[in-house]
């Protein structure tokens, strides 16, 4: 199965896990009445949202590349990203503020917090459960988004996890009859939810941001590049130039190789063959670009009056 089947099949996950989640908090916000379970519906509805524009980004981003796109359009991806983060922390400045107005003015309370109990701790499982299989398909295929989606869902699972320790305490104060101090725990568990929300995502944002202004590949990828000049090293006079773009999953090299002025066109073609094939195969969807340019015996040798060392290539 090639990576681009993979991802459709996590996305396609994603969307369905996403639905079951929005579902079980619709229902059990209806009965329990819960600020904490309104934010993690609102969460609910934006990576529903999220999960529709991801299937459509990753179909867009396995487009070749064309006439009006010569680089592909693996950008969406980062995008999606953007769009993501910068949802998730309207969301939780706008439920930060209504849990501040809940606990300046306590409401009545939850209701049935045993179901809100059982709800949360199956969010927990769902969540976790697709964040692990979303994360392990992102690895492999090295995309932004599903990464992106992945770190959503066990983000989620964690708000699912203190909501759940939240209905948990107020099962206890209700048991021990502190009704007022029961009163407290869901707006500090909504505000508690935000501070999780927000920080992340301001993270997620900002590494959005700096991909879509062409940021250079991770710096793992940029050393395998310097390997494999490294391996041929007696193949060139010299490199120099070498730039790096990231686009979504794709990633882009482009350097510039010095060769001895008498080697044939064919000879040269062989020389650019093989780096170009050895970095394809050291970074994960990558395309590299060599520049060939002849040497203009500027070279320590020429200048030392010393015989050229690939004169006899």
């Amino acid at each position: 199965m090639n990576n681009e089947k993979e991802m459709m099949i996590a996305v396609q996950i994603s969307l369905v896990c996403n639905i079951i989640l929005f579902t079980i908090k619709l229902i059990t916000l209806l009965i329990v009445n819960s600020l904490a379970v309104a934010a993690d519906l609102g969460i609910s509805v934006v990576a529903l949202a999220v999960s529709g524009i991801l299937y459509h980004a990753v179909k867009m981003s396995n487009k070749p590349a064309d006439l009006f796109h010569n680089y592909g359009y693996g950008k969406i991806e980062n995008v999606a990203e953007a769009i993501e983060g910068v949802v998730l922390i309207g969301l939780a400045l706008a439920m930060s503020v209504q849990a501040v107005l809940n606990i300046v003015r306590p409401g009545e309370g939850v209701h049935s917090p045993m179901i809100g109990l059982a709800a949360s701790l199956l969010g927990v499982v769902i969540n976790f459960g697709g964040a692990h299989y979303i994360l392990k398909l992102a690895e492999k295929s090295a995309s932004p988004a599903l990464k992106a989606e992945g770190l959503h869902f066990r983000l989620e699972g964690v708000i699912s996890v203190f909501i759940t320790l939240a209905f948990a305490l107020v099962m206890i104060f209700n048991y021990f009859r502190f009704p007022t101090l029961s009163r407290y725990v869901d707006p500090a568990a909504t505000l508690l939810v935000s501070a999780i929300v927000a920080v992340p995502s301001v993270r997620l944002l900002k590494e959005a941001f700096m991909k879509l202004l062409d940021a250079s590949i991770g710096e793992e990828s940029q050393m395998e590049v310097l390997k494999v000049l490294a391996n041929h090293y007696n193949r060139y006079c010299d490199f120099k130039n070498i730039r790096t773009r990231s686009a979504g999953r794709k990633q882009f090299v482009d350097v510039h190789l010095t060769v001895p002025g008498h080697l044939s066109v064919k000879e040269v073609h062989q020389i650019t063959s093989v780096i170009t094939q050895d970095i394809t195969t050291a970074i994960c969807e990558s395309e590299v670009t060599v520049h060939i340019e002849p040497c203009g015996r500027e070279c320590t040798y020429a200048k030392n009056n010393q015989p050229c060392p690939y004169s006899g290539r």
